[in-house]
């Protein structure tokens, strides 16, 4: 069969690693993919949101099945456009991928069906977000309702620095049209977990669970990213923790959906905060996540197409889905000045000895080829993964490979999975 990925990052470069292994595909095309997924695939000048030309591409190429990355495609409505042309198509339709690209409906949805989350307010009006902010008292959660590449966050730890947030979103408009609204949210304590699962709309099944590390410096400190590394499994979450996350948020959720006439089939990722054995939902996204995608598929044994087809089905609760017993590690390299502003086409050196290395995989995040060369293309731009025997094994193995490459400016956390080996795993 032939499959088209729609992205270019470091989740679509591990999408379609693991799709390569599948026996049953012939042919990947990724759209736009990078100068990683150009090793697998074969890649078109297309962008992620040029919904017109995707499906033009995917009609041209008698594409069998496309498999969507981002969210910005799901939320302007992309498997819509393709199911309506017959084309199978993997990922929530526009008004279930809502979930993701509006956080004040996804509040509301919580509140009204009794999901545990934080307490929250929603606004249009500057001043009146403001006047809640005074009453309210810090530390506080500012967010922009809108899709913001996951930089839309932020924790402020005084009234003024909540202030100064709203400012940023709803006056110099930072983050566009997604802070038109924002939500601001009592401040949830405890330790994060990334929980994602697999839903046909019916059957919930939780993927191997993961911890994404936000902060772009070691130890938590400095603005928020699109994730500087990840790891899988989650100590934190504990089989005790899976079962209340599934029985009090994933499968209540996906039912609400449907409830509310927004059918979810796809992946459902539930950012969530645990306090004291027990997990609020701090956000959802509508997709696999990124850097997550990179552990959790270096661990997955199953074949991606056999599950893909099953949820698209509505066959997954026929489908056993298998796991390595190892752990996994991604460790991302960025571009200097990121989460900032950033230069590109700066050449990168050393990832063929990196992927040689047994247990390494090298995951393209923000790269092209320039020249013959492979050069930086934007902010994240490689994902490391290690996988081995323990946690401990893989964070070697993966700043191992790290150490192998270079690129002017390259900077990255040296603490992932810190918190795994202070769990004891």
């Amino acid at each position: 069969m032939k499959v088209l990925i729609i992205g270019g990052g470091g989740r679509e470069h591990a999408l379609a690693w693991k799709v390569s292994q599948s026996p049953r595909v012939k042919k990947i095309y990724a759209a736009p993919g990078n100068a990683g997924i150009a090793q697998l695939a074969e890649c078109a000048p297309v962008k992620a949101e040029d919904i017109p030309g995707l499906l033009s591409f995917a009609k041209s190429r008698a594409v069998d099945l496309t498999i969507v990355g981002p969210e910005g495609p799901l939320s302007a409505g992309i498997v819509d456009e393709f199911q309506k042309a017959g084309l199978p198509v993997f990922g929530p339709s526009r008004k279930a991928a809502e979930i993701e690209a509006n956080k004040a409906f996804t509040k509301d949805l919580m509140k009204k069906y009794g999901i545990p989350s934080a307490d929250y307010g929603v606004f249009t009006d500057k001043a009146a977000a403001e006047d809640y902010v005074r009453r309210t008292g810090a530390p506080i959660v500012v967010k922009a309702a809108g899709l913001a590449a996951g930089k839309g966050v932020v924790v402020a730890e005084t009234v003024d620095e909540a202030i100064a947030a709203l400012d940023m979103i709803m006056a110099k408009k930072t983050f566009g049209a997604a802070g038109d609204v924002v939500v601001i949210e009592e401040c949830l304590k405890g330790e994060e977990a990334s929980f994602m699962a697999f839903t046909d709309g019916k059957t919930v099944v939780p993927m191997a669970s993961s911890q994404d590390h936000k902060r772009v410096f070691d130890a938590d400190k400095g603005p928020n990213t699109g994730g500087m590394g990840a790891y899988s499994p989650a100590p934190v979450v504990t089989k005790k923790l899976e079962k209340q996350v599934m029985d009090k948020v994933m499968i209540p959720t996906v039912r609400a959906m449907e409830k509310e006439g927004r059918l979810f089939k796809g992946v459902l990722y539930a950012g969530l905060m645990i306090h004291d054995g027990t997990a609020k939902v701090l956000e959802f996204n509508a997709r696999f996540g990124d850097p997550e995608t990179q552990p959790i598929m270096a661990r997955l044994e199953s074949d991606l197409i056999d599950l893909i087809e099953a949820i698209l089905g509505g066959r997954l609760s026929k489908i056993d889905i298998r796991w390595k017993p190892d752990s996994a590690v991604c460790v991302v390299m960025a571009s200097a000045g990121y989460p900032g502003s950033y230069e590109k086409g700066v050449e990168i050196t050393g990832l063929e000895k990196a992927a040689a290395r047994p247990g390494v995989m090298v995951f393209h995040s923000g790269t092209a080829q320039r020249n013959g060369k492979v050069v930086t293309d934007g902010g994240r731009v490689l994902g490391v993964t290690g996988l081995g025997a323990s946690v401990a094994a893989a964070i070697d193995r993966a700043y191992a490979g790290v150490r192998d490459i270079y690129f002017e400016g390259a900077h990255y956390r040296h603490d992932i999975g810190a918190r795994a080996l202070e769990e004891g795993n």
